[in-house]
């Protein structure tokens, strides 16, 4: 089976980190913080995504990832919530590219989101690690996430966990 590594960032690290633990295929999410390299080397808010490529594709997991956050909008909170996709090999980025242009075109406004090199990885604090499956009902949870996971229900059952 063959596993690969991918750095997903954009909303909060609590939603992004429900989103992809609820798909097939992905074997483990690590949530916390990734700095990248250059002007985005301060650390923003995101997950490391494992995720076994017979199962479901890198294009399947970057496309989820940009229709689960403001991918198309540049707000002020960017630097906490960088809306990025950090590779961890030089092969990765050019793959990460020509996907965000395919899909790009199913958006009305153009995606902002940044293909930026993996530079390092700061973990949460222990208590909020997996913090959907241990708060599905506080109201952070029900207001955020939940929809989100309504709306992969609606539109990707089939690569869910249920």
């Amino acid at each position: 089976m063959s596993n690969l590594k991918i750095g997903l960032g954009g909303g909060c690290h609590w939603c992004t980190e429900a989103v992809f633990q609820s798909l097939k295929g992905v074997t483990s999410v690590e949530q916390g913080y990734i700095k990248s390299t250059g002007k985005n080397n301060s650390f923003s808010e995101a997950v490391i995504v494992v995720f076994s490529t017979e199962v479901i594709s890198l294009k399947d997991l970057i496309e989820i990832h940009l229709l689960t956050h403001k991918s198309t909008s540049n707000h002020s909170f960017r630097e906490k919530y960088r809306s990025a996709i950090y590779y961890f090999d030089i092969e990765q980025k050019s793959i990460i590219e020509t996907i965000i242009t395919q899909l790009n075109e199913n958006f009305q406004n153009r995606l902002i989101t940044k293909v930026l090199k993996f530079n390092s990885f700061k973990p949460s604090r222990t208590e909020l690690i997996n913090y959907y499956k241990n708060n599905p009902k506080k109201p952070f949870c029900t207001r955020y996430i939940e929809p989100k996971l309504e709306f992969l229900r609606n539109k990707y059952l089939d690569k869910m966990n249920l």
